[in-house]
């Protein structure tokens, strides 16, 4: 008996723990639209977190409990989506002749420019762009290991990272140039350059 009332108990707390991970999830994905929507009305350093707990419903020792600040959740915000959108590929089983969502990431800040347009206006795209180039020189560097490049570890990485820059600067010219080249043609174009010296999987 004892045994069962062990197992019971288990799947108790474990239930207990996975709605209150999703609790959690959801307080702080409600903050981060409360922070994203507030962005694109007013600058960034004028925005207060009694603005963003009204506009979110949150109250301040809850967010507190999250945060240390507006900044930790812009960055905290920003990390998640950098991780997902870095990982896509490998998540979603893509072919590896590809190394970057590029298609993915241009057509998604295609359709949020505005948003886009805010964040550079608010000062912060310089704190994306390089954390953006660390979470995907780290996902290039999975792909093409998984691809089987052959090259020295130390030599892989830093290509990874020259790559990662590569990828930042060609969204920099793209946006710079109006979003005109469609993100399909501006993936094409990156892999041609990743493949340019380098052989091709398969």
């Amino acid at each position: 008996m004892s045994g069962n009332a062990d197992a019971v108990k288990a799947v108790d707390e474990k239930k207990r723990a996975g709605k209150a991970d999703r609790r959690i999830v959801r307080t702080r994905d409600t903050l981060g639209d409360a922070l994203m929507e507030l962005i694109q009305e007013k600058l960034f350093d004028d925005i207060t977190v009694q603005e963003v707990l009204d506009r979110a419903g949150v109250g301040r020792s809850t967010f507190y409990a999250h945060y240390r600040d507006k900044d930790d959740l812009f960055l905290s915000d920003v990390e998640d989506f950098l991780e997902r959108m870095s990982t896509l590929l490998t998540r979603n089983g893509a072919g590896l002749d590809r190394v970057a969502p590029v298609k993915e990431l241009f057509a998604h800040l295609a359709d949020v420019r505005e948003f886009y347009a805010a964040v550079v206006a608010s000062g912060k795209a310089k704190d994306v762009l390089e954390l953006g180039q660390g979470f995907f020189a780290r996902s290039i560097e999975g792909r093409l290991l998984l691809a089987k490049v052959e090259m020295e570890p130390i030599a892989l990485k830093a290509h990874a990272h020259a790559l990662a820059g590569a990828f930042f600067a060609l969204l920099d010219w793209w946006i710079a140039h109006g979003m005109s080249e469609r993100p399909e043609a501006m993936d094409a174009m990156f892999h041609r350059m990743v493949w340019s010296g380098l052989k091709r999987p398969g």
